[in-house]
């Protein structure tokens, strides 16, 4: 198996995407929300980029308490090792999760750190870029994917095909909004048995050739994803599958 060159795998990464553009507003919408429980997320990944293969593993690890959540990230190859990891952490509030940092790592590149001033009422980049306003219920990267599960978890009735869920996201340099919309239920057959799974997307804007997102949300695991693909329009792809799920004592 030929190794895909590294710089388009650390583009696009377990819950990492790319293609932000700048917005100085935002809309702000307050939902019930349900963390899933705390647990240890072990996934395969294969990936294919200009004819290139890779095969590789990432862990995710989600912790949450009545008033705090933090997930990390980390996706390695056996070729150079880790190649990213991402953290993010910070309260649970009205909204659900409220990141206070994100902090992202990535092969041959300088850290970056998104930082959710909330007594500036900002969101603040570095290496330093615009601000954009902290309203409520933003998200970063990280979050995000996390947010969407609590979401679904407390509003399963209204979680259904064609409905739309909108957030506002930070990466490391610049945020943006992303709309996750519910396409239809599918039976996929995993390493933990078949699960029903609720297949999400997220496109790129019509105007854009950045990657679309799909995830598959296991009702029956507490809605973890099961799957995730990053797609490019030439038809390269990421994806990640599950292959555990690890409980972590109270």
């Amino acid at each position: 198996m030929r190794s895909i060159p590294l710089r388009h795998l650390v583009a696009t990464t377990i819950f990492l995407c790319t293609s932000m553009s700048a917005s100085a507003q935002h809309a702000v919408h307050k939902r019930t929300f349900t963390p899933p429980p705390p647990a240890d997320l072990s996934y395969t990944i294969k990936a294919r980029q200009n004819g290139f293969s890779l095969n590789g593993e990432a862990l995710i690890k989600w912790r949450t308490t009545p008033g705090t959540f933090s997930i990390s990230t980390e996706t390695r190859s056996p070729l150079v090792g880790k190649i990213v990891d991402a953290t993010s952490s910070g309260s649970i509030d009205a909204f659900g999760l409220a990141p206070a940092t994100f902090v992202e790592n990535r092969w041959r590149k300088e850290p970056t750190t998104t930082t959710f001033d909330r007594t500036a009422k900002i969101i603040r980049f570095a290496p330093e870029a615009d601000t954009f306003p902290l309203l409520g219920g933003e998200q970063d990267r990280n979050s995000v994917i996390w947010q969407l599960i609590a979401v679904a978890r407390a509003n399963a009735a209204a979680f259904k095909v064609n409905s739309s869920w909108d957030f506002f996201v930070a990466g490391p340099r610049d945020a943006e909004p992303w709309v996750f919309t519910v396409v239809k239920e599918e039976k996929l057959d995993t390493t933990l048995g078949p699960q029903r799974t609720v297949h999400v997307t997220r496109a790129p804007p019509p105007d854009s050739k950045g990657q679309q997102l799909d995830i598959w949300l296991a009702p029956g695991k507490e809605w973890y994803p099961v799957k995730v693909r990053f797609s490019e329009a030439d038809g390269d792809f990421i994806e990640q599958s599950l292959e555990k799920i690890g409980s972590v004592p109270g």
